[in-house]
C-alpha cells in the first residue's frame, strides 16, 4: 500500500515538475512560436544597374547577408532586438562598401565625420552621436549614450571623450580613409570648382548616399532601430543629417513599428519621416506599408527628395520602401523568409 501511494505521489510530482518546466521554458520563449524579424539597409540612391559589375553585386550581397546572419543568430536564440541591430550595424560600419564607419564619405575639408543613433521600442530610450572622428563603431557609441548617460545626443569632442571614458574602440582618423571615397570626394570638388563653398548643390546625383541601418523585432515583442552614416559628400559647417536625429532617421516603439531611414537627410528632418510613419499607424490606423508609402512615395517625391526606409511592425511585417532606383537591403524572418536585394525587383 505504501509503495502504491509512493508511486502515485512520485508520478504526480513528476507531472507537476514537467508542467512547471514547460511553463518556464515557454514563458522565456524557447519553445513558444513567437516571431522575430530583422531588416537592414546599406543606403539608397539613383544607381544604374550597369554601373555595378556582377562581382561587385555579389560582394554587396554577401556583406548584407553577413549582417543579417549575425542579427538572426542573436534573435533566434532569444537575444534582444537591441543586440541584433547593433551587431548588424557594426558589420556594415566595418565594411568600406557602405557610407558608415570605415567607408564613410569625406566632408568639404577632406575629413570623415560620423553620425549614428539607436532607439529601444520597449523603454522609449534613445542614444545618438554626431560629428565624431575617432570612434570605430559609432552605433556602439550611440548605445553607450543611451544606456550610460542622462542624454540622448552627444556631438564632436564631447561624444569622443565619453566613448573613450567608457572603453570603446578609439582609432586614428586615418582608419576611416578609403581610396574609393577619396576619389569620389575629389570628383565632387572638381565638379564644384566654380561655385562658392556655400553654394554647392547638395542634391547633385554625384552625392552618393550609403547610410546603413537595421530594425529588429525579438521574440519578446521588443522592437529596436539603429542608423549610422558618414553623411553627404562635401558636407560643411558641422552639418548633421537625419541619421542621429530621433524621429527623423531613427524611431522605434513596441506598439507601432521601428524605422531606419536613408536619403537626403534635410527632408527627413523636416518631415520627421521615421516618427510620422509610427504616428500614422497609431493615430490614423494605417498599416505600416501605407504609412511608409505615403512618406516615401508621396510626400518626399512631391518635395523632390530621394531616399527610403526599412521598417518592422509589432506583427513582424517588414517594409522596405524607396523612391530611388536602388536601395541595398535585406531581411530575414522566423518564418524562413529571407533575401537581399539592391535594385527594384
Amino acid at each position: 500500500m505504501k509503495n502504491m501511494m509512493h508511486n502515485k505521489v512520485s508520478r504526480l510530482s513528476s507531472f507537476i515538475a514537467i508542467c512547471i518546466l514547460f511553463l518556464l521554458v515557454t514563458g522565456n520563449g524557447l519553445f513558444a512560436e513567437k516571431p522575430y524579424a530583422v531588416v537592414i539597409h546599406g543606403g539608397a540612391g539613383n544607381i544604374a544597374k550597369e554601373s555595378l559589375s556582377p562581382e561587385q553585386i555579389e560582394e554587396y550581397n554577401m556583406k548584407l547577408a553577413e549582417a543579417l546572419n549575425a542579427a538572426e543568430e542573436i534573435l533566434k536564440t532569444g537575444g534582444t532586438s537591441l543586440d541584433a541591430v547593433e551587431a548588424a550595424t557594426r558589420i556594415l560600419e566595418d565594411s568600406p562598401l557602405f557610407n558608415a564607419g570605415k567607408g564613410a564619405v569625406f566632408n568639404i575639408d577632406g575629413k570623415n565625420e560620423l553620425d549614428a543613433s539607436i532607439m529601444c521600442g520597449l523603454t522609449n530610450n534613445a542614444g545618438a552621436v554626431a560629428g565624431i572622428t575617432t570612434v570605430r563603431n559609432p552605433i556602439t557609441a550611440a548605445r553607450m549614450v543611451m544606456e550610460n548617460s542622462a542624454h540622448v545626443l552627444l556631438t564632436g569632442k564631447g561624444a569622443e571623450t565619453f566613448a573613450y571614458e567608457h572603453g570603446l574602440d578609439i582609432v586614428d582618423p586615418g582608419y576611416f580613409f578609403d581610396q574609393r571615397r577619396w576619389n569620389q570626394y575629389r570628383e565632387f570638388i572638381r565638379n564644384n570648382v566654380n561655385r562658392s563653398r556655400s553654394d554647392f548643390d547638395m542634391k547633385d546625383d554625384n552625392i552618393k548616399m550609403g547610410t546603413v541601418g537595421a530594425v529588429a523585432l525579438d521574440i519578446h515583442g521588443n522592437i529596436a532601430a539603429a542608423t549610422s552614416t558618414g553623411g553627404m559628400v562635401g558636407k560643411r559647417y558641422g552639418r548633421i543629417g537625419d541619421s542621429p536625429i530621433i524621429g527623423a532617421g531613427t524611431y522605434a516603439r513596441n506598439d507601432a513599428c521601428g524605422v531606419s531611414a536613408t536619403g537626403h537627410g534635410e527632408y527627413f528632418i523636416r518631415n520627421l519621416v521615421a516618427y510620422d510613419i509610427a504616428a500614422r499607424m497609431l493615430y490614423n490606423g494605417q498599416t505600416l506599408q501605407d504609412a511608409a508609402y505615403h512618406n516615401i512615395m508621396e510626400k518626399l517625391v512631391d518635395q523632390g527628395a530621394n531616399g527610403g526606409i526599412i521598417a518592422i511592425d509589432k506583427d513582424a511585417n517588414v517594409v522596405m520602401e524607396f523612391n530611388t532606383t536602388a536601395m541595398f537591403r535585406g531581411f530575414v524572418k522566423s518564418t524562413g523568409e529571407k533575401g537581399v536585394w539592391i535594385f527594384e525587383e
